[in-house]
């Protein structure tokens, strides 16, 4: 059981690894925080087998939830201002 488990330690470790470069090279800004969300749910996985249950609470709910969300809102603003050929600015002509 105990060569399971560091099996499993390995591959986890591995896997962090590999999404972490994976994210930071994403040239998508969507992309790249999908991929942030799901790093932090396998580091909370992380956190439960190096059993601090307080941590990967913590980091689910705010490191993947709370700040996933609010970069997903912020990757879908950034790439709605780079679609508008006219900056959104509607108004600012002179008469």
């Amino acid at each position: 059981m105990n060569a399971l488990l560091t099996v499993f330690d390995l591959l986890l470790t591995l896997t962090l690894l590999g999404l972490a470069v994976v994210t930071l090279t994403s040239r998508e800004p969507r992309r790249a925080v999908i991929l942030f969300i799901a790093f932090g749910l396998l580091l909370a996985l992380v956190w439960a087998r190096l059993r601090a249950p307080d941590l990967a609470l913590a980091e689910a709910a705010i490191g993947a939830g709370l700040s996933g969300a609010l970069m997903l809102a912020a990757a879908r603003r950034a790439s709605g201002r780079q679609a508008s050929p006219d900056d959104g600015r509607e108004g600012d002509e002179a008469p």
